[in-house]
């Protein structure tokens, strides 16, 4: 488990592909203090499993499935990478519960400065955004975040300068792909709901708007 409360910026230094997996050597500096094979730490928001260690040095094995559901099949040597090493029972919950297990990619729309934060707004499929509330908490890249407005297809996020420095995600572009991770709370609700009520129940007042 994770809090989406980014630890340190690492750098992929290679990329070894062998058939349908890829073997990550990323450099992790504060990340990797403590770290032994068998870890699990969240890269860009996906929970990864330790496999080597020289150092500050990282190795991490993605199969195939991960290399397509989420940007990690996209990075290539040099590329920045948001880490958190798992949560400790001991220490403070300063984000919210992310299990590191990325829902969906969305495309960034664009990034506007207003005052002294950022906005962030994601496209999203449907499915994806009906997870999300406003004010409510998402993980955009590992990053722990409240939802400012969420709409059928996208939502919009508020970078402060710290979180600027601290991530990733000051230097993402419109048009390039994140990955996503919904509050796991929000999934049993809507998940319960359906059940109970079928699922036509999450989409009333979307697809029928004249039935509120």
């Amino acid at each position: 488990m994770f809090t989406g409360i980014v630890e340190v910026i690492g750098k992929v230094l290679r990329i070894e592909r062998c058939q349908e997996r890829a073997d990550l050597v990323i450099e992790a500096g504060v990340a990797a203090q403590g770290a032994k094979p068998g870890d699990s730490i969240a890269v860009n928001g996906a929970c990864l499993t330790v496999t080597g260690l020289e150092g500050e040095r990282l190795t991490f094995q993605a199969v195939a499935e991960t290399l397509q559901c989420t940007n990690l099949g996209e990075l290539s040597p040099g590329s920045p990478v948001n880490l958190e090493r798992a949560v400790r029972a001991d220490q403070r919950l300063d984000g919210h519960v992310v299990q590191g297990h990325v829902d969906a990619t969305g495309r960034v729309r664009f990034l506007e400065r207003r005052g002294d934060d950022v906005r962030l707004c994601v496209d999203c499929g449907r499915e994806f955004a009906e997870l999300l509330v406003d004010k409510g908490s998402v993980t955009v890249d590992g990053v722990s975040l409240t939802v400012v407005h969420a709409e059928e297809q996208g939502f919009d996020v508020a970078l402060i300068p710290h979180t600027l420095e601290a991530t990733t995600l000051g230097r993402r572009r419109p048009g390039e792909r994140v990955n996503l991770e919904a509050d796991v709370l929000g999934k049993y609700v809507k998940k319960y709901v359906e059940r109970v009520l079928g699922p036509a129940a999450t989409r009333k007042g979307r697809d029928q708007p004249g039935d509120r």
